[in-house]
């Protein structure tokens, strides 16, 4: 049992780490990877089933594995939550965000109820039975709920840096901006592989101005800052 309880241990802090790393970010995932994902687990979950049913895996060892996926995930989503967390309070105060039911409530709502399930399911609320498969799934619940408390889907334009769901991206390393449409905002910035790249994000009318300003300070309070980033890059190709 102790042997069990150490393994499971490892993996969760093996996992923590990756997570934190951030070694693997949503903009590393394609239509490709996630089927690929998806058809892979569902073999996998498939071939221990059939291994149950023909008695070439005992319970025990079906459950030992399943608990030890429940830590990688969990390990991982409670990583990444702490690293977002931390990103979010390097980059200080909120300077704009737009904000709407389905942007900003819903979301929020949305992995309250994941984070209260992995409670539930940990056994905690009604006393018991404690299981370990119930722990283990129930943290990763609760990792996952977390990370997604700390994703946006709409970019925070912080005092420090724009948050883009899980990418930090300093003000410095910001380009330019235009308007894309009407209503649409695009902005230019470099990753942290020095490719150019952008993104786009809807703007009410009513907040336009307040964007534009907003940009235009930082643009301006960045520039010589900016300006050695992309020497340094001109003199390392």
């Amino acid at each position: 049992m102790y042997l069990i309880i150490t393994f499971l241990v490892l993996a969760f802090l093996l996992s923590f780490w990756t997570g934190y790393r951030r070694i693997l970010r949503l903009q590393h995932l394609n239509q490709r990877r996630v089927v690929n994902g998806f058809v892979g687990a569902m073999i996998l979950l498939t071939v221990i089933s059939a291994g149950q049913w023909l008695d070439l895996i005992s319970w025990d060892i079906a459950a030992h594995f399943t608990m030890f996926l429940y830590c990688i995930v969990s390990g991982f989503f409670f990583g990444f939550a702490i690293k977002m967390i931390a990103l979010k309070r390097s980059a200080r105060e909120v300077k704009y965000v737009y904000r709407s039911f389905w942007t900003d409530a819903a979301p929020n709502i949305l992995a309250i109820l994941i984070i209260v399930f992995g409670i539930y399911r940990t056994g905690i609320l009604h006393f018991g039975p404690y299981t370990g498969i119930g722990i283990t799934s129930g943290l990763s619940l609760l990792g996952f709920g977390l990370w997604g408390s700390t994703i946006k889907i709409v970019p925070e334009f912080r005092d420090k840096a724009i948050l883009i769901l899980d990418q930090s991206v300093s003000w410095k390393k910001v380009v330019a901006y235009r308007w894309q449409t009407e209503n649409v905002l695009l902005i230019e910035y470099y990753t942290t592989d020095k490719k150019l790249t952008d993104f786009t994000t809807y703007i009410p009318p009513e907040e336009e101005l307040r964007i534009e300003r907003l940009l235009a300070k930082k643009l301006k309070e960045y520039h010589q800052d900016r300006k050695e980033m992309m020497s340094k890059q001109g003199n390392n190709p």
